[in-house]
C-alpha cells in the first residue's frame, strides 16, 4: 500500500526511490514565499496614464476666458480684412486696369497758298518767317513744368511728357522718317493695340479718319521735296492732365517749319528753296504698363500742312509745293488757316488756304 506522499500507482518507472525528482535542490524558504505575496492593484492604479474616459466638466471662469478668447480672434481676423479692403482703395497706385487702345482718329487738312510759293536761301527764309525765333530741332519741344495728380506721382509724369516728346522728336524731326526710309522709331513708341492700324497706315493709306499715314508722322514725296536744311524750327506747347485713377493724358500743339528743295535737280545752279510748316495737335494717353514700357497711344491727331494743293492726296506722303509754285485761285472757298497759331481748335474743313502771313515776308 502507497504511502501518503506517494502517488497512488506508486513511483513512476524509471525515477529511482521515487523520492529523488527534478525539483529535489529547488528550496522555498519561509523569507521568499512572504515576499512572493501577491499584490492587487486599485483600478485607478490599473489605469494609470490613459485619459479618463468622462471629460471634466469646465468651470465658469474657463468657459468665460475661453468665449473671449474666441471673440478677440473674430476681431482681429475683421480688423486686417477692412483694413486690406481701406488701403486696395486709397492705394494711388494700383495695378493698372486691363484695357484695350482705341484707334487713332485721323485729320489732315492741306493748305493752299494765296499767291506763288516764296523761294531763296534756306536761312533767309526763315529770317524772314514767323519761325525766326523759333529754336531748332528737338530743343523746340519743351517740357512743362511737372507736378504729380491724384493718381501719379510726379516721376510718372514725366515720364510721360518725356515719351511724348520721344514720338514729336521720332516722327516730326527724324531725317529717315521725313525721307520715307524707315518708320521703325515711331512703331517702337506705339502701344501693341495700334500696330495693326498703323502698319495698314503705312502699307495702304487712306482719307477714311483712321489710316491717313500724315496723321502718324512727317513724311515728304521723296520724289518730290527733299529737306535742305536738318535745322527744323520748332515751337509749341506740351499739357498733361489725368483722366483717371489709371490714365495720363498729355496734349502737343507744335508747330514746325521746314526747309524743302525739289528732289530732282537739273545741272544748272541749286534750285530755290521754300518754307513748308506743319501744325500738328497729337492727343496722347498713358496707361501704367506704358510709362513702365515708354510707349504711348495716340487718341487723336490733326494735322494743318502747306503749301500744298488741295486736291493733293495727303493721306501719305505730303506734297509740297516748291519755290515759285502757285494754284488756281481759291474765289474765297477754304477757310483762311495760320499753322502758326497754336493753341486754338485745327481747321474741320478738308482744305484750308494759307494765311498771307504765315509765308515768308521776301
Amino acid at each position: 500500500m502507497a504511502g501518503r506522499g506517494d502517488p497512488p500507482e506508486g513511483t513512476p518507472e524509471g525515477f529511482p526511490g521515487g523520492g529523488e525528482d527534478e525539483y529535489r535542490s529547488v528550496v522555498f524558504d519561509e523569507a521568499f514565499v512572504r515576499a512572493a505575496r501577491l499584490q492587487e492593484f486599485s483600478a485607478q492604479e490599473r489605469m494609470g496614464e490613459h485619459a479618463r474616459a468622462v471629460r471634466s466638466r469646465p468651470s465658469a471662469w474657463e468657459g468665460r476666458s475661453s468665449s473671449r478668447q474666441a471673440a478677440l480672434l473674430v476681431l482681429l481676423i475683421l480688423l486686417a480684412f477692412g483694413t486690406a479692403i481701406y488701403l486696395g482703395v486709397r492705394n494711388p497706385y494700383q495695378p493698372p486696369v486691363d484695357q484695350r487702345a482705341e484707334p487713332l482718329r485721323t485729320t489732315v487738312v492741306p493748305l493752299a497758298p494765296p499767291g506763288p510759293v516764296p523761294g531763296g536761301d534756306p536761312a533767309r527764309l526763315f529770317a524772314h518767317s514767323p519761325a525766326a525765333e523759333y529754336r531748332t530741332g528737338a530743343a523746340g519741344i519743351n517740357l512743362p513744368v511737372a507736378g504729380r495728380t491724384s493718381h501719379f506721382a510726379e516721376s510718372q509724369v514725366v515720364t510721360a511728357l518725356g515719351i511724348a516728346k520721344d514720338y514729336l522728336v521720332a516722327s516730326s524731326l527724324d531725317p529717315d522718317v521725313l525721307s520715307g526710309a524707315t518708320v521703325r522709331p515711331v512703331r517702337l513708341l506705339l502701344d501693341p493695340d495700334q500696330l495693326e492700324q498703323f502698319d495698314r497706315s503705312v502699307e495702304s493709306p487712306a482719307d477714311d479718319g483712321r489710316h491717313a499715314l500724315a496723321g502718324w508722322l512727317v513724311r515728304f514725296d521723296p520724289r518730290q521735296a527733299v529737306v535742305t536744311d536738318p535745322a527744323t524750327r520748332v515751337q509749341g506747347i506740351l499739357r498733361f492732365e489725368e483722366t483717371g485713377p489709371d490714365t495720363l493724358d498729355v496734349t502737343a500743339d507744335h508747330t514746325y517749319t521746314y526747309a524743302l528743295r525739289p528732289a530732282v535737280q537739273g545741272a544748272g545752279p541749286v534750285a530755290a528753296a521754300s518754307l513748308f510748316t506743319v501744325h500738328r495737335q497729337v492727343h496722347f494717353r498713358f496707361d501704367r504698363d506704358d510709362l513702365r514700357m515708354h510707349r504711348a497711344e495716340l487718341l487723336i491727331s490733326t494735322v494743318e500742312a502747306g503749301p500744298q494743293a488741295c486736291g493733293a492726296d495727303t493721306t501719305g506722303s505730303l506734297k509740297p509745293l516748291l519755290a515759285g509754285a502757285r494754284v488756281p485761285d481759291t474765289g474765297g472757298g477754304p477757310a483762311v488757316t495760320d499753322p502758326y497759331a497754336t493753341g486754338r481748335p485745327a481747321a474741320p474743313s478738308l482744305c484750308g488756304a494759307l494765311a498771307p502771313s504765315a509765308q515768308p515776308s521776301l
